[in-house]
């Protein structure tokens, strides 16, 4: 295919996808200086750069004209603004960021075969156990910017002030975490070819945990030094040990049912779902339980999806169970189906027939869950 495309049009796949890359950002550009009011402001502006702009200073919403940004802080002020007609951006994702954001993703996964297959690398799933770390990397490092937010709150100038700290809020932190782990990769391997080690898997993950072990104890260091940040050892063992349990439980009904699932993942397939799992039960702790476990008000969702879901669960059922059950459980349930189906799709042809593009997918299925899962869950332990 890629033969053919080459032949007709006269490029590589590679520089089919920069050209496309490159046309697509330049339309944007282009249109941002045309028409600034309708590309800029209520596109780039309102779903990109402006929630970053809110998130990142502790606003519920910001405003945007001829005069500049304004940040508000009360939900009626931003509610007026909305009604007024304004370009309003709030802290968070949206249904058209999020798409756009899959959109990217897809774009750069494209992208990272194409690297790969240039360095010769990332055709095994060592690759993928090795990169573990980095995946709790991402949500570690977004819990560190929610720490720097509390300290504005709290009237303390946090560590990375804001407009560095939009480095940390999405969608520039997928670029970050990319950057950072795109590094290590490539020292590892080259570690590994100058016979410094014998197998670049082991310093690559070794790598990946010296950094979220820094994260970590930075946000460790804030609980026990700040009164801004807590630490509730409860909510890490908690969500630990009943994702755990679930992963457990799935695995053990999935294989019953379909004993070939494990075909094309083997143990890459019960981290997926395990990754998942944690996404869903920081979930349901943070948006439920954290009352009854720290005697702190309950987190709200930052995620389309799982704000939907809550949404709906509330309007279905009877206000006497959910006050007994909560609103998030459902959420946990879809997490560990939807991973479930994932790796069963995951066969071994497609291993045989793409293996890098496979790895990257499995790696991409893995970072959605247990990125955004490791921030909810840091967030809880932390207070924040």
């Amino acid at each position: 295919m890629s033969t053919r495309v080459e032949e007709r049009f006269g490029l590589s796949p590679e520089r089919a996808w920069a050209a496309v890359v490159g046309a697509v950002a330049a339309l944007l550009a282009i249109g941002s200086a045309v028409f600034p009011r309708i590309v800029y402001d209520r596109f780039i502006w309102q779903y990109f750069w402006g929630p970053v702009a809110a998130d990142g200073q502790g606003a519920q919403c910001a405003i945007h004209d001829a005069g500049g940004t304004e940040l508000l802080g009360s939900s009626s002020a931003c509610t007026a603004a909305v009604e007024a007609g304004e370009a309003v951006a709030f802290p968070g994702y949206t249904t058209v960021s999020t798409v756009s954001y899959v959109v990217i993703l897809l774009a750069m996964l494209i992208g990272v075969v194409f690297l790969l297959r240039r360095l010769d690398i990332g055709t095994e799933l060592r690759f993928f156990y090795a990169l573990f770390p980095f995946m709790l990397l991402g949500g570690a490092l977004r819990t560190v910017e929610d720490s720097g937010v509390a300290a504005m709150r709290a009237g303390v100038e946090p560590l990375i002030p804001f407009p560095a700290s939009a480095l940390l809020i999405s969608p520039f932190i997928y670029f970050i975490v990319f950057g950072v782990t795109l590094a290590c990769v490539l020292a590892a391997y080259s570690l590994e070819g100058r016979g410094v080690v014998d197998d670049y898997a082991r310093p690559l993950f070794a790598m990946g945990a010296v950094a979220l072990t820094v994260t970590f104890g930075y946000l460790s260091y804030l609980s026990a030094t700040t009164d801004y940040v807590e630490f509730y050892p409860i909510i890490l063992v908690l969500t630990l040990g009943i994702a755990t349990a679930a992963t457990a439980v799935t695995w053990k009904l999935a294989t019953a049912y379909v004993p070939d699932i494990r075909q094309g993942t083997g143990v890459a397939g019960i981290v997926i779902i395990w990754g998942h799992a944690i996404d869903g039960v920081a979930n349901v702790i943070g948006l439920n339980w954290m009352p009854a476990l720290t005697g702190t008000a309950n987190l709200v969702p930052k995620h389309v999806v799982n704000a939907l879901i809550v949404d709906w669960t509330g309007r279905l059922l009877p206000q006497s169970i959910v006050s007994v059950t909560g609103d998030a459980w459902p959420f946990l349930l879809v997490k560990l189906a939807a991973a479930t189906f994932v790796v069963w799709v995951f066969n071994g042809e497609m291993f045989d027939e793409s293996p890098r593009y496979t790895l990257l997918l499995l790696i991409t299925v893995l970072a959605v869950g247990l990125g955004p899962g490791s921030r909810d869950m840091l967030r809880a332990t932390f207070g924040i």
